[in-house]
């Protein structure tokens, strides 16, 4: 089993302006990626990726992820083409269907979510390897298009979907698919079967991340964290490595402040990448033995760049 690539996420909330600095200290400190986030109404995924790509040197930045229905599949491509022509071999684009409730609020939600994705993908991927593309579905209209600078790397594109259906067309269209926090092992696995998308496809595990020399202090700075996510999103998650109905329990006995405190620490130890470095080595280690091509690390959303730059260090150096 070759080990992950482990990347590291510029959380959402995170002003743009310290996202220079934030992938410097990302590259410097010896991780391999840094992932930007396109979620309403934070930062754009298109610039906070040029901005990342430009002031290091040697570091992957994926895009996790672009709502594929608000944007033109020809124009999308020449923006990303532009960035792998000059950045080549350091870009990983990723396409998902968007938040539903977010793409309504902007008056883009298309016909059928599914014909969107699956429609730009194909376009985006076939302008990035220089063909001439024309087509005529349900929300891509293309004539004769060509790029006049494609990239001499194609850059991967991924998918960032959920569902069964969508998994499935990740695996015949992408390159890979990125999966949600919250995936462990168990989920990543079943996840896969669905996907089936042969030995190349990538696969991209965004996971929850707290690191300290005091293991349990670490587990512990994420669990109201975790409860939060579960209540509001989390349950279909927990289904796989089976702690679904316990979840819903605690939830119903006591809210989130019971399953913060009594969720017992085989959780966190499946669905997390928490403890000491070492500790977390071996969370890395347990998604790339069940097919994670990559590792995010999602850190809270509180962590500082002087937070997050000894973590890195020091994870850093237990995988050397």
């Amino acid at each position: 089993m070759s080990r992950p690539s482990i990347g590291l996420m510029f959380f959402r909330t995170y002003p743009p302006e310290t996202l220079p600095d934030y992938a410097r200290m990302v590259e410097q400190t010896g991780l391999d990626e840094l992932w930007v986030v396109e979620d309403c109404f934070f930062n754009g995924g298109i610039s906070a990726a040029s901005v990342a790509l430009a002031v290091t040197e040697r570091i992957t930045v994926g895009i996790g992820i672009l709502p594929a229905v608000v944007r033109n599949a020809a124009y999308a491509a020449m923006d990303l083409a532009t960035l792998a022509r000059i950045f080549p071999g350091r870009l990983h684009v990723g396409f998902g269907h968007g938040v539903a409730d977010w793409i309504r609020q902007v008056g883009q939600m298309p016909a059928s979510q599914m014909a969107a994705l699956e429609e730009t993908t194909i376009a985006v991927r076939d302008l990035f390897h220089g063909q001439t593309v024309t087509m005529s579905g349900k929300h891509v209209h293309l004539d004769n298009v060509r790029l006049d600078h494609p990239p001499t790397v194609a850059p991967p594109v991924s998918l960032g979907v959920t569902g069964p259906k969508s998994l499935v067309l990740s695996g015949r269209i992408a390159d890979g698919t990125i999966l949600v926090e919250l995936t462990g092992p168990a989920l990543l696995c079943r996840n896969k079967e669905l996907i089936d998308g042969g030995a190349d496809h990538q696969c991209t595990v965004f996971a929850y991340w707290s690191q300290d020399a005091d293991g349990a202090a670490a587990r512990d700075r994420l669990r109201t964290m975790l409860a939060e996510r579960i209540k509001n999103e989390g349950l279909k998650e927990l289904e796989a490595p089976g702690f679904a109905d316990q979840a819903r329990a605690l939830l119903d006995r006591g809210g989130v402040e019971l399953l913060a405190r009594e969720m017992p620490d085989a959780w966190l130890d499946e669905i997390t990448v928490s403890g000491t470095p070492e500790q977390c080595l071996a969370a890395i280690d347990r998604l790339g033995a069940a097919g994670a091509t990559r590792v995010v690390l999602v850190p809270p959303s509180n962590a500082t760049i002087p937070d997050l730059t000894p973590w890195c260090r020091d994870l850093a150096a237990v995988v050397r």
